[in-house]
């Protein structure tokens, strides 16, 4: 029996956009793009995302540029093609179309198609990593947008910094009838997560998971399988998701890392109505993990 909760590709991950790459370096076909009357302007304000139409069907508002009156901008990021047309995303403050409302993504994101979920989460990511590198890590000179905004250039020393994804494991460890759950401090109060960690310098995807999991809660992995990947844009995060076995059943807590983690049984966390504790939600790959596994039983 298969999880029906988040299954993949999961929230976000959805290929919803041709992103043409080819066409980021050509300046002319980009510059009729912005002017076409169909392109289409995801305009943010920071990094909240454009929702209309009623609470509990929302949809993306992406205004052609004949709606919004005005071409895509110089720096505005180039997304993708759908049905022909060209997107654009926008740092837009205080331009709100008629009938938008500017909100944070994951609070509409499992109401949305789970291609407008995609696309909004693409230019999130993007718009965070334009908003924290506009000047050059080398030499401090302020850096220029190119490639349809997926390149920013210093135009003193040359170095080019490209958008990066930084690479997390995050794991459903289990011993028998059993799962591992912790929570950090930064969760609301009563959830219980995966553990995950960054990949560091170094290390394979199956190093990060042995380390990350003997650090945090002093228990040795066995087995560890690779179940499915979550661009996860809060900020820029790309999460690995694996399943890993341990014949160790006592916890050394890090604290300064996990603020409690707990054995669990499958009756323990089957029954909404019944769980100790509160799962991570729906939007998470770290959710689908625990229901597939609560799902084999």
């Amino acid at each position: 029996m298969k999880s029906t909760v988040n299954p993949p590709p999961h929230v976000y991950g959805t290929r919803a956009l041709d992103r043409a790459a080819d066409r980021r370096r050509d300046e002319t076909w980009l510059g009729d793009r912005r002017a076409d009357p169909a392109t289409r302007l995801v305009l943010m304000d920071g990094l909240l995302v454009p929702i209309g139409g009623p609470e509990d069907r929302p949809r993306l508002l992406a205004p052609t540029v004949a709606e919004a009156g005005r071409p895509a901008g110089a720096d505005a990021i180039f997304l993708g093609l759908r049905d022909g047309a060209a997107w654009f995303a926008e740092a837009a403050p205080g331009e709100v179309p008629p009938g938008v409302r500017q909100v944070e993504l994951r609070s509409v994101a499992l109401l949305l198609p789970a291609d407008e979920a995609a696309i909004l989460a693409y230019a999130r990511a993007l718009l965070h990593w334009h908003s924290r590198h506009g000047y050059c890590p080398n030499c401090g000179t302020a850096t220029l947008v190119m490639q349809a905004g997926h390149l920013r250039h210093c135009p003193n020393c040359g170095v080019d910094q490209f958008p990066r994804t930084d690479p997390a494991v995050i794991v459903l460890v289990t011993r028998g009838e059993h799962c591992l759950l912790g929570r950090s401090q930064r969760f609301v109060p009563g959830m219980y997560s995966t553990l995950a960690g960054f990949v560091e310098p170094g290390e394979s995807l199956e190093e990060t998971l042995y380390r990350e999991v003997l650090e945090e809660v002093g228990v040795r992995i066995e087995d560890a399988v690779y179940r499915s990947s979550q661009p996860w844009p809060f900020p820029q995060s790309l999460m690995l998701g694996f399943r890993a076995t341990t014949r160790d059943e006592t916890l050394r807590l890090d604290p300064e890392e996990i603020e409690d983690a707990r054995w669990f049984t499958r009756d323990e966390l089957k029954d909404p109505e019944r769980r100790p504790v509160r799962l991570p939600n729906p939007d998470s790959i770290a959710r689908f993990l625990i229901e597939e596994w609560l799902a084999e039983g």
